[in-house]
């Protein structure tokens, strides 16, 4: 079965397993920033992306703007199926998307023939998700932040989409666990393939915050690490990476 991963910058993906495309925390258009003000960090995209034609499902890992990207969800259909974690069910409540399903940690539901279920993710600040997305013959794991539920049995997955650095900030720490929770992503799903997920894509930014964020680690490390165990894609912005190993 084909099984296509496309990456647009961010925490943003659209990942096709056989007919059935999903759109992952999509950001296409509009700056971005948190409260209170861009004057905190600002995201400026260098370009804008087109919105990707027929869409079965729109996956929310979290609710704030890098994730639920008002500006960018507006432009999608509102019939389209969206499965969110608590926060982000509420923005796209507010602009109108017609089924929401909210998933907590551990809960799954099935849409066609595939099935998602919600693991526990980042506190940023309260808890949001990650996934396990599966159907009869492909799965993927995903979770932007570098955080692994530790109620996860270990079982074989086809990839898994996420940081490979360490972002962190004077105080607080690591935000993203990318370097750190590679080890233990590998140990758990011992996926075909890891994706650089977050971290990646065409953005500047710019703001207060953005002075004091340091990175630990690299991408060449995380390639590196898992050449002898699974294939290591950093992938370029808008190309669809068909992976082929998984095929029946």
């Amino acid at each position: 079965m084909r099984f296509i991963a496309t990456y647009f910058g961010s925490s943003s993906w659209l990942l096709e397993l056989g007919d059935f495309r999903i759109l992952i925390d999509p950001w296409f258009r509009g700056d971005l920033f948190f409260a209170p003000g861009p004057w905190l960090i600002n995201g400026q995209l260098q370009k804008e992306f087109p919105i990707p034609h027929r869409i079965n499902l729109l996956l929310l890992t979290q609710g704030l703007e890098d994730h639920s990207h008002p500006s960018s969800l507006d432009l999608l259909d509102k019939s389209i199926p969206v499965i969110s974690s608590s926060s982000g069910a509420k923005v796209v409540q507010k602009l109108g998307f017609s089924f929401v399903n909210k998933l907590n940690p551990s809960e799954s539901i099935k849409i066609d023939d595939v099935v998602v279920r919600a693991t526990a993710g980042a506190n940023v600040p309260i808890l949001e998700n990650g996934y396990i997305v599966s159907n009869n013959d492909l799965s993927f794991y995903i979770e932007p932040h570098g955080f692994l539920d530790p109620k996860i049995k270990p079982c074989k997955l086809d990839a898994v989409i996420t940081p490979v650095v360490n972002l962190k900030l004077p105080l607080i720490g690591s935000f993203i666990k990318g370097k750190t929770v590679l080890p233990s992503l590998i140990k758990t799903f011992n996926p075909k393939f890891v994706l650089a997920s977050t971290t990646g894509g065409d953005a500047i930014f710019s703001g207060l915050l953005n002075n004091f964020i340091s990175v630990e680690g690299t991408n060449k490390e995380a390639s590196d690490f898992l050449a002898n165990s699974t294939t290591f894609i950093d992938p370029s912005i808008g190309k669809p990476y068909e992976l082929s190993a998984v095929e029946n």
